[in-house]
């Protein structure tokens, strides 16, 4: 079952994407009105640069139904169509404002383990430690 199932990466461990788009999202729209594109090339700031087109815009619409953003067309666009012009809501601020503090505590929480998890190793203690288990014969 190895690297098998949705989410899975090296070793058969799960691999779960920290979800970041949606308040990225938002907080550059904090900044003020962007198109989508605009948006697109922002979020490399965050880590988010292999994040396709689709599912970016995906989540603007999603926003949007939400009431998080508002969207108007961008009739004043001397080249092409016509494009759309994101705006943060004032229930997106909250929104976002939410996000942040739950960040901070996911934050919090993740340095607690890696703290435990580094004074564990230093330790030394326990069968999986690296070193004290021994390595099966090949």
């Amino acid at each position: 079952m190895r690297g098998q199932g949705r989410g899975r990466g090296w070793r058969g461990r799960a691999r779960r994407p920290v979800r970041i788009l949606g308040p990225a999202l938002l907080l550059l729209l904090h900044y003020g009105p962007a198109h989508g594109y605009t948006l697109l090339d922002q979020l490399q700031q965050f880590g988010l640069e292999d994040r396709c087109s689709s599912r970016v815009y995906r989540a603007l619409r999603d926003m949007e139904e939400k009431g998080w953003v508002t969207s108007t067309w961008d009739q004043e666009e001397a080249q092409g169509p016509p494009r759309r012009v994101y705006r943060l809501t004032t229930l997106g601020d909250e929104v976002l404002a939410v996000w942040v503090q739950d960040l901070e505590e996911a934050r919090t929480r993740i340095g607690h383990l890696l703290t435990a998890y580094r004074r564990h190793m230093e330790e030394a203690e326990g069968e999986y430690h690296r070193g004290s288990a021994q390595e099966p014969a090949g």
